[in-house]
């Protein structure tokens, strides 16, 4: 038996109205905003990749941050989803009576916090160690998912709030902990055969 958390009471009333907005705006703005909430995690993983590819350029110690900004979004991916397994909120879409543009995921796919707005959130975060002009772009893209996750209907205001406020401190706490270490890491891979990562040709 499943004993999950309603998060209704928290702010069901904001996400039926962020929901029946939803409802009444046109086709196309729909569609775009669903498209992005299904597919738009694949911007943040080439923001990373483009982050990398610049930072070659800037030098070994650089590189080495860009390296580990996958690594801080992973753990602060895990961090929220130890977080849902704790929580157990069921997604709004099955608690409240109401049509959504996304399909409600199925019982045991919790709902608190957001995956989507604690990646992308992260992502940004990780960025702006590397590129403050990357960091920039990918926290208006991060504000932007979060906000869609709420418009499809999967998620309540709160959870993707603190998915944000998850992929925040996760991240910045790991790429500050790491910039202690990133010009030794620097240093030992650039005697290996990772030295390519490091500098471009």
């Amino acid at each position: 038996m499943t004993f999950a958390f309603g998060g209704a009471s928290i702010d069901g009333s904001a996400y039926t109205d962020v929901v029946d907005l939803a409802g009444r705006s046109p086709g196309w703005v729909d569609t775009a905003v669903a498209a992005w909430s299904a597919y738009g995690l694949a911007v943040f993983a080439l923001l990373m990749v483009l982050g990398w590819w610049q930072a070659r350029r800037t030098g070994a110690v650089t590189a080495v941050t860009a390296l580990a900004a996958p690594v801080a979004v992973v753990l602060a991916y895990g961090v929220d989803a130890v977080l849902k397994l704790v929580v157990r909120e069921d997604r709004p879409c099955r608690n409240l009576r109401v049509r959504t543009l996304e399909a409600c995921p199925a019982p045991g796919d919790w709902s608190f916090p957001s995956n989507h707005a604690a990646i992308a959130a992260a992502t940004a975060v990780a960025l702006v160690f590397v590129s403050r002009r990357l960091g920039a772009v990918a926290a208006v893209a991060a504000l932007a998912m979060a906000a869609s996750r709420a418009w499809v209907g999967v998620h309540y205001p709160h959870d993707v709030a603190v998915g944000v406020l998850v992929g925040v401190l996760v991240a910045s706490a790991a790429m500050i902990l790491l910039r202690r270490w990133a010009q030794t890491l620097a240093r030992r891979l650039s005697a290996t055969v990772l030295r390519p990562l490091l500098a471009a040709p």
